[in-house]
């Protein structure tokens, strides 16, 4: 496969979100997003960027000895050469997840990666760009994230994750503050008023390297 691929950064780290979080992984940061979430921490990712070939990348995954590899961005499915990259991945037999917003088809991915889709909430201003219609794609092993940034946004993923019977669909909904707009605590005390079985999290990465590139 003459797969090649914009890349900003391949890097190893600790895994900051999902239900892998802690974990040892490399990360695969794509290049280019057609979202712009008012509270995007990887605007670097939006262009720039090196031209790869996937023999490389599959080079540079295996000098770190992970056993977990993460293809995020941007947005990784605006590249369409990234479904023959996941499968490559899964090919050679690592623990692959994608983190994708949701906006954009995720019917060809391998079935074999863990499919983290960042639901789009009010709060983010890109709550249109949803495509509902990925939510059936899902299966038991995927995951589903809301960023929330008050209580509206709240309500309106409690909602969401009812009407579609999102807790019986996939492993993990995730449930994440976002940084610096709504106090952790706050959002635990309306999970636990509610009893949702929903998993919420926090994003380590930031509390070990801030918004450092590279993390």
């Amino acid at each position: 496969m003459n797969a090649s691929l914009r890349i900003t950064e391949i890097f190893y780290s600790l895994q900051g979100e999902a239900n892998t979080v802690g974990l040892p992984t490399v990360f695969i940061r794509l290049t280019g997003c057609p979202l712009r979430c008012q509270y995007c921490d990887t605007a670097y990712a939006f262009s720039g960027g090196m031209i790869y070939q996937l023999d490389e990348i599959l080079q540079e995954v295996k000098s770190h000895s992970a056993k977990y590899v993460t293809v995020t961005g941007g947005e990784p499915l605006a590249q369409p050469d990234c479904v023959h990259l996941l499968k490559a991945l899964c090919d050679q037999g690592y623990e692959v997840s994608l983190e994708t917003s949701g906006a954009l088809d995720i019917s060809e991915v391998d079935p074999r990666v863990v499919r983290v889709m960042d639901l789009k909430t009010p709060g983010s201003n890109e709550m249109n760009k949803n495509l509902l219609d990925n939510i059936a794609e899902l299966n038991s092993h995927d995951q589903v994230k809301f960023v929330i940034c008050n209580e509206e946004d709240y309500q309106w993923s409690r909602e969401l994750s009812r009407e579609y019977a999102l807790e019986d669909k996939v492993s993990d909904v995730l449930f994440s503050p976002s940084k610096d707009e709504l106090e952790p605590r706050q959002l635990a005390q309306w999970i636990l008023r509610d009893k949702l079985n929903v998993r919420m999290q926090l994003q380590l990465h930031k509390y070990l390297w801030g918004d450092e590139p590279g993390h």
